[in-house]
């Protein structure tokens, strides 16, 4: 009781209790609808993840469907600064579902991989999330490959989680099926990533055109750190019913959280 009044009348005397909660992580999330082929999911996934923030607490949501936020400069309306403005100094991450070339300017460029690399923020790619800036390298650099066709389509593709210790991957068993888009990659390499699950190659139909990885190693998630930021790529999300898959939501909540260091630790390359 004492405890109580006392936390009560420090806020009546303009104070505040002992404890206090870290002010909530900002994510920029972004769905580029202008510069590419666009997805019919895209207006479902932001709105998913937006709600998806609020509702775990872990995070407040900044949606955008284009690229004037990319950036550490000033946001300027002609000669004078934008009212309430916000530029990448403000957020903690970046939830990206674009495609295509975009319209960033070198500047712009420059500013994303620095937020990254060398603030270490977090970074989240969503589907289509390597489909996109194929002449920019250090783009495919950061997020880890590059879309290469979808040789399935939509189907029933079966998983098999690599890391079932990831945050990320706690909702699936250890092999699933799951009705979605699955991509294939390139400029990709274990090397470079930790993948956190694959495709089943052992139930693939290799009879498909367009199969290019002769390897047969066709990952659907993986993490790496991009200097000192975070960084995570999933290839689910093309469709409206994979956004309203309890296992989808809550792989993508795990994953901005452990972009944005809230959990787990950052990813060494064995």
């Amino acid at each position: 009781m004492f405890r109580s009044r006392f936390a009560i009348a420090l806020l009546i005397c303009g104070g505040s209790p002992l404890t206090s909660q870290a002010p909530p992580k900002k994510l920029l999330a972004i769905g580029d609808v202008r510069t590419g082929y666009q997805h019919d999911s895209v207006s479902h996934a932001l709105a998913t993840i937006e709600r998806l923030g609020r509702e775990s607490g872990a995070y407040i949501t900044y949606i955008r469907t284009d690229s004037q936020l990319l950036t550490k400069q000033p946001i300027t309306a002609g000669e004078r600064k934008s009212i309430n403005a916000r530029n990448l100094n403000f957020f903690d991450a970046i939830f990206y579902m674009g495609t295509g070339e975009g319209d960033l300017t070198e500047q712009q460029k420059a500013d994303l991989l620095s937020f990254v690399k060398v603030d270490g923020k977090g970074f989240v790619g969503a589907h289509t999330g390597d489909d996109a800036y194929f002449t920019w390298p250090e783009f495919g650099e950061m997020v880890g490959g590059y879309f290469d066709n979808h040789p399935w389509g939509v189907f029933d593709a079966p998983v098999i989680v690599e890391d079932p210790g990831f945050p990320a991957m706690k909702p699936f068993p250890s092999t699933f099926t799951i009705h979605d888009e699955i991509y294939q990659h390139k400029n990709f390499s274990r090397d470079k990533v930790h993948v956190l699950a694959r495709l089943d190659a052992g139930k693939l139909d290799f009879s498909k055109p367009l199969i290019h990885r002769t390897e047969k190693d066709f990952p659907v998630a993986w993490v790496k750190m991009y200097g000192k930021g975070r960084v995570f790529y999933s290839t689910f999300g093309h469709t409206d019913e994979s956004w309203d898959d309890p296992r989808v939501q809550k792989m993508y909540v795990e994953a901005i959280k452990w972009a944005l260091r809230m959990s787990g630790t950052d990813v060494s390359l064995r």
